[in-house]
């Protein structure tokens, strides 16, 4: 009878560790996901206005970033800085405003810089659903061939870059 007592302890420490094993002995945003190895969905948006655009499959011969953000987005500032000195190291970056006004996302980019060679406009998200897109932000990193290599979702870190990002554009090109 005193088993019937133990029982739900030992089944709530071991749920316990193995959740907590399960946090910590991996990246959740490592993004091994039906994306990665893909080509980049199709998809045509149009510029945020006053700002350059670009359409995805004009990009061939290049690898780059895309990031999807808001200006409504506190992770999306936060992550801005980064992007600033990437796009600095000459690496290109493509931006997509996602739920955004022309107006919200100039006043963004004019506060914090612009990092990215094109940016366009998602504002119901045509173009985040075909990517997969969980939230903002949300970084892809596009070969050459318009393969997806890699996927961070949520603000990138100077440790993402460095672990993920950079090798995987560096194997892109």
């Amino acid at each position: 009878m005193s088993w019937l007592r133990v029982l739900p302890v030992v089944v709530l420490v071991g749920l316990a560790g193995a959740l907590a094993f399960a946090l910590l002995s991996g990246n959740s945003s490592s993004q091994t996901d039906r994306f990665v190895g893909e080509p980049l969905p199709r998809f045509e948006l149009e510029a945020v206005d006053g700002r350059s655009g670009f359409v995805a499959t004009d990009l061939a011969g290049t690898a780059y970033l895309l990031n999807v953000w808001g200006s409504w987005c506190p992770p999306c500032e936060a992550e801005h800085p980064l992007l600033m000195e990437l796009a600095d190291r000459g690496i290109p970056i493509y931006g997509i405003a996602w739920r955004d006004s022309d107006e919200n996302a100039n006043a963004f980019l004019n506060r914090l810089g612009n990092p990215f060679s094109g940016v366009v406009r998602d504002p119901v998200g045509t173009a985040v659903i075909e990517l997969g897109v969980t939230g903002a932000p949300e970084t892809f990193v596009v070969d050459a061939n318009g393969i997806i290599r890699a996927r961070w979702a949520g603000p990138l870190t100077e440790d993402v870059v460095r672990r993920q990002i950079l090798p995987a554009l560096d194997t892109g090109n």
